[in-house]
């Protein structure tokens, strides 16, 4: 697995400690920014990411900001993106199993550093079940399709 990462300077330190945890377990990742807590605006980085992963570079990516919000609306406004903003474990496998997130997002300022990395931990572990939510998935699809022309 390669994953894309990005962050705001609210979500700098959080990204940080992410970037920790994927080295310990050893998984790929590129770093699209920022590299300090200076102000920046989110959008940037959001939209960084979130083309690297619609482009298929990456396969999934991480963004976080200062409550994660933001940035996941940046991230969602880019075809192919199915960013999901997630504080708690079982939003993050319910965003695998059944919407096929590609983008977790989250905000340093809402959680903890050590309920994060549990969070990203199972995001990774979880896998898309299919089955009737291909279906829905489909559906996301074709809203993008009718305002994407």
């Amino acid at each position: 697995m390669k994953l894309a990462l990005g962050s705001d300077h609210g979500g700098f330190r959080l990204k940080e400690a992410v970037k920790e945890y994927l080295e310990k377990v050893k998984i790929e990742y590129e770093d699209f920014g920022t590299y300090s807590e200076d102000s920046v605006d989110y959008p940037d980085f959001a939209q960084k990411v979130a083309e690297a992963v619609a482009a298929g570079l990456f396969d999934r990516g991480i963004l976080i900001c200062g409550t994660g919000i933001g940035i996941s609306i940046a991230a969602n406004k880019v075809p192919g993106i199915r960013a999901a903003l997630c504080h708690d474990v079982f939003s993050a496998r319910a965003s695998r199993e059944h919407n096929d997130a590609n983008i977790l997002t989250m905000g340093e300022r809402v959680i903890g550093r050590g309920h994060a990395l549990e969070i990203v931990k199972t995001w990774l572990e979880s896998d898309f079940t299919g089955g009737r939510h291909c279906g829905r998935i489909e559906k996301i699809a074709e809203i993008e399709k009718k305002y994407c022309k």
